[in-house]
C-alpha cells in the first residue's frame, strides 16, 4: 500500500483552476526552454539530457515527502506555461490528471515516465508499482524517451541532447553491469529492509530476494512484533551482515534489529528524493546508484 494523498475539495480545485487559467494567460513565457519535473528522478533525467539545470524546476523540494505532495497555485501556473511537464504517474500523482484536464494542458508537452517501461503489479494491491526508476535499465529507457521528445521539440539543440543522453546512458549501463557482477559473485541473494520497500523493479531485474518491514511505500511507520521477529530471525538464520533502510527515513527499526543480531545498518537509496545539501552539490541519480553499489556488495557478502 502506498501513502494516500489528502485531496482538496473539488470546489476549491475548480476555483484554483479558474484563477490559474486566468493568471497563466496574463503571465508571459520566458524565451528559454522551461521544464517542470515532479520528482527527483524526472528532474535528473531531464538535467542529464539538457545539461541546463537552470531551465528545470523540481516541484517536490529536496528532503520533502514525495507521496503527499500537493501543487501550489504557482506550481500550476508554471506547469501551464512550461514547454515540458515530466511526471512519473501512479497513485502518488493522482493530482496530475485533474490538473492537466482542468487547465487544458496540451498532451504534446507532457511526458509520463511510466509510459516507457514494463510495469509491475504491486504484490498486495491491484495497482502498478510506481517506483520504476529504481531499475537502472528503466532509467535508461526514460532518459532516452526524454531525449527524443526534447530533440524533436528543439531541433537546433538535438545534437547536443543526443550526445548528453548518450554519455549519461553509458554511465547507467556501467552501473547495471557492476550490479550484475556483484550479484553473480555474491554469497547470498537476499536483502533485508527494516523499512519501506520501493525496490520491486530493482530486485526483479537482478534476481534478488528480499524481506521488508513494510510493502512498497506503505503508510505504516510502526512494525508489529511479529514483523520485527521475522526480520530478526531472517538476519540471524542466514547470517545477513547488513540491515537496510532507505533515504530520509528513521533508522529506529533498523537499530532494533541490529542490536539483536549484530548486523550493520546501511542506507540503500531509492532516489525518491535527496537532501538539500546533495541537491545543491549537483548529486545525480547515477551518483546515488554508484553509492548503492558499495552497500549492495556489503549486504550480499
Amino acid at each position: 500500500m502506498k501513502a494516500k494523498k489528502i485531496l482538496a475539495p473539488l470546489i476549491l480545485v475548480a476555483v484554483i483552476a479558474g484563477l490559474v487559467a486566468a493568471l497563466a494567460i496574463a503571465i508571459p513565457k520566458r524565451g528559454s526552454a522551461k521544464i517542470i519535473a515532479t520528482n527527483f528522478a524526472a528532474y535528473d533525467f531531464a538535467r542529464a539530457v539538457t545539461n541546463e539545470s537552470n531551465d528545470i524546476k523540481l516541484l517536490i523540494k529536496p528532503a520533502a515527502e514525495t507521496h503527499t505532495f500537493e501543487p501550489t497555485p504557482q506550481d500550476i501556473i508554471d506547469i501551464v506555461n512550461a514547454d515540458f511537464f515530466i511526471y512519473n504517474g501512479g497513485e502518488s500523482e493522482e493530482w496530475v490528471s485533474d490538473l492537466l484536464r482542468d487547465n487544458g494542458v496540451d498532451e504534446e508537452k507532457t511526458i509520463r515516465m511510466m509510459d516507457f517501461v514494463e510495469l509491475k503489479q504491486e504484490e498486495d494491491e491491484d495497482e502498478y508499482d510506481e517506483h520504476i526508476w529504481t531499475s537502472p535499465l528503466n532509467a535508461i529507457r526514460i532518459t532516452e524517451a526524454i531525449r527524443d521528445r526534447f530533440a524533436a521539440k528543439y531541433p537546433a539543440k538535438a545534437e547536443k541532447y543526443i550526445s548528453n543522453a548518450d554519455n549519461y546512458v553509458a554511465k547507467l549501463k556501467d552501473i547495471d553491469q557492476k550490479i550484475r557482477e556483484i550479484v553473480k559473485n555474491a554469497k547470498r541473494k537476499v536483502l533485508v529492509f527494516a523499512d519501506r520497500f520501493p525496490f520491486r523493479y530493482f530486485v526483479d531485474e537482478y534476481g534478488l530476494d528480499y524481506l521488508a518491514a513494510f510493502p512498497g511505500c506503505s503508510e505504516q511507520t510502526e512494525a508489529s512484533s511479529s514483523t520485527i521477529a521475522e526480520l530478526t530471525d531472517k538476519v540471524k538464520s542466514e547470517k545477513v551482515p547488513v540491515v537496510l533502510k532507505i533515504e530520509l527515513t528513521s533508522d529506529a527499526l533498523a537499530k532494533t534489529i541490529a542490536s539483536e543480531t549484530g548486523a550493520a545498518i546501511r542506507t540503500f537509496s531509492a532516489a525518491h528524493n535527496i537532501s538539500q545539501a546533495d541537491f545543491e552539490s549537483g548529486k545525480t541519480y547515477a551518483d546515488i546508484m554508484t553509492d548503492n553499489l558499495k552497500v549492495l556488495e556489503e549486504a550480499l557478502n
